[in-house]
């Protein structure tokens, strides 16, 4: 009879505090490998991961049109 590798309902922590996240739950989520969480406490028992916000990718361009063409440039060529 072959082995048949038993699913089980859960997953364990590890002593360093560390756990494997289902890939059906992690395709759901819509994380992939390598990508950056950040772990909060929702309550006794349970933890939220969430997807951790770029920040410098939240404010590039944000101040697009608030200085007049070429004033920048003039300003770092003062630093010379």
């Amino acid at each position: 009879m072959e082995k048949v590798k038993k699913r089980s309902r859960g997953i364990k922590i590890s002593a360093k505090h560390q756990v494997t996240i289902p890939i059906d739950a992690m395709r759901v989520a819509g994380l992939e490998a390598g990508e950056r969480v950040v772990a909060r406490a929702d309550g006794p028992g349970r933890v939220v991961l969430e997807r951790e916000e770029d920040l410098l990718e939240s404010f590039s361009g944000i101040l697009t049109g608030v200085f007049e063409r070429g004033i920048l440039e003039q300003l770092r060529n003062e630093w010379d």
